[in-house]
């Protein structure tokens, strides 16, 4: 698992890209073509994505369109656990990935996004 330190610095990253999309539209056409490229010019960091993988951004921007992403499953085998969760499952307790299902608005012109 990543240490919050780590988790902060990728939340902030993100942030930041998404803060740059949204003010550029030049940036969001890069991210959007090569998300690596675009993301390397912009923060000046190397990523390397793990082998197999590929990074792929998406525009979402359209407020006409509520977007329903629908992730990978989980599979326990390639979970880390940190200390705490480690305690708990010796214990026989069960660890439960997060999951987060996002509220769809009854009134999708009064979704609070705007």
């Amino acid at each position: 698992m990543k240490s919050k330190g780590s988790q902060i610095k990728s939340q902030e990253l993100y942030k930041s890209i998404i803060t740059e999309a949204w003010k550029d539209d030049k940036f969001k056409e890069a991210l959007i073509s090569d998300p690596v490229k675009a993301i390397e010019k912009l923060t000046g960091l190397h990523i390397k994505l793990p082998e197999g993988k590929k990074l792929m951004a998406i525009d979402q921007t359209n407020t006409s369109i509520i977007y329903l992403n629908i992730p990978t499953e989980i599979s326990i085998d390639d979970m880390e656990l940190d200390e705490e969760q480690l305690e708990i499952v010796a214990g026989g307790g069960l660890i439960i990935p997060p999951f987060y299902l996002p509220q769809i608005p009854e009134d999708p012109s009064n979704d609070g996004f705007r």
